[in-house]
């Protein structure tokens, strides 16, 4: 079975690293700045995430470029106003992907508790990122008064988003379970795990 810390991943999340950087010199040559300055946002957040490489999986890294990425797709292309469920799947995708980035940066010193607390890490980390998601929405609202734009359509579409958002913590606490057995099952011999010297 392939490992969450494989090279390979993040070999992909450089590529992805290297197409944003395209798309911002596109808006910038376009003389698109509020695109270039939603893309250079996704950008500067996917290199603080890679660049910490000790302290997360490659496979998380990987996964937040590719939300980065499509995040960037939707504001340039405007895809997050056609018809059809981009929008919505790109909330739960990027809210799978930060829960998982952030909740291995916020609880790495606690993962060695939370072994043998299946439910209650399930619980915490999807609380996590529900948190966030609502954040996010927050966020959005705050974005469309200062931008004078309309980021949020109704409050059908928030609560969507929030769904959807739910949908995205539940699958990230499944996923970083399964990352967290495998990091720390007796034995492990996973590079630059987070939790080697607490373990």
């Amino acid at each position: 079975m392939m490992s969450t810390n494989w090279r390979g991943y993040r070999v992909a999340a450089w590529v992805g690293q290297a197409l944003l950087t395209i798309a911002v010199i596109a808006a910038v040559s376009q003389g698109n700045w509020q695109n270039a300055l939603a893309l250079a946002f996704f950008l500067a957040a996917s290199v603080a995430f890679v660049v910490m490489k000790n302290r997360l999986p490659t496979l998380f890294d990987f996964l937040f470029v590719l939300a980065a990425l499509l995040n960037a797709g939707g504001w340039v292309w405007g895809l997050f106003y056609q018809q059809g469920p981009y929008d919505e799947n790109i909330h739960a995708f990027t809210i799978f992907a930060v829960t998982l980035a952030l909740t291995f940066l916020a609880y790495s010193s606690m993962l060695t508790i939370y072994r043998d607390r299946k439910l209650l890490y399930l619980l915490t980390i999807t609380s996590f990122g529900i948190a966030i998601g609502a954040l996010w929405e927050i966020t959005e609202w705050t974005a469309g008064i200062v931008l004078s734009t309309e980021v949020i359509g109704s409050l059908d579409d928030t609560i969507i988003d929030l769904i959807m958002d739910s949908f995205g913590s539940v699958v990230a606490a499944l996923t970083s379970l399964w990352a967290l057995q495998e990091w720390t099952r007796p034995g492990a011999s996973v590079v630059n795990s987070p939790i080697d010297d607490r373990t």
